[in-house]
């Protein structure tokens, strides 16, 4: 049973924003420390990511664990629980995702919806050629913030030379085939 009225819920879930929230500011300020720069809530791509980062092809999204369901057991055919109500028993809360007792059905939906939007946007960014990297927000605690960051920072660079490396690989190919060419025909 839920301990707050129907207007004090409304008005705290109300009060709940989706752009810079504590987490997300967490994440911008450790990359901007760390030399990263980036763009807020692009617009026109899926999904509206947090941070979209253009010279390492790369997007964001800076996830809460309740409101994208983070590490909860889903049964096996977890579509059909959101469309028509079965299974919602057999959905699990996890260690930072407690799914709440009161209006059980509405809340697993939900959870369920916003999971699966968040796959078919990170689908729709891969085949437009990005990169996408969730954070979530349980991994920000402080005990653990640091060594997020420091992941982050090192995936960023390792997708940076990846994509540059085989660039500069072919780049380099061409011009020796080239460069070969030219001194044979001279000969």
């Amino acid at each position: 049973m839920d301990k707050l009225s129907k207007q004090q819920r409304h008005k705290n879930m109300a009060a709940i924003h989706s752009k810079d929230t504590k987490p997300e500011m967490i994440v911008r300020r450790g990359l901007w420390s760390r030399g990263f720069r980036y763009r807020l809530n692009h617009k026109r791509l899926p999904g509206h990511p947090d941070l979209v980062l253009r010279k390492y092809r790369t997007c964001i999204f800076v996830n809460g664990c309740f409101w994208h369901g983070h590490n909860v057991a889903l049964p096996t055919r977890f579509l059909d629980c959101a469309r028509n109500d079965r299974g919602i028993e057999e959905v699990k809360s996890s260690e930072c995702c407690k799914i709440p007792k009161t209006n059980r059905e509405f809340w697993v939906a939900k959870i369920l919806r916003n999971k699966e939007r968040d796959k078919e946007d990170q689908k729709k960014l891969a085949a437009m050629g990005w990169h996408c990297i969730t954070v979530w927000e349980c991994d920000l605690k402080p005990s653990k913030r640091e060594e997020t960051l420091d992941s982050l920072a090192f995936t960023l660079n390792h997708i940076w030379l990846q994509d540059h490396s085989s660039q500069k690989t072919n780049d380099t190919m061409e011009e020796e085939n080239g460069m070969l060419m030219a001194a044979e025909e001279r000969i």
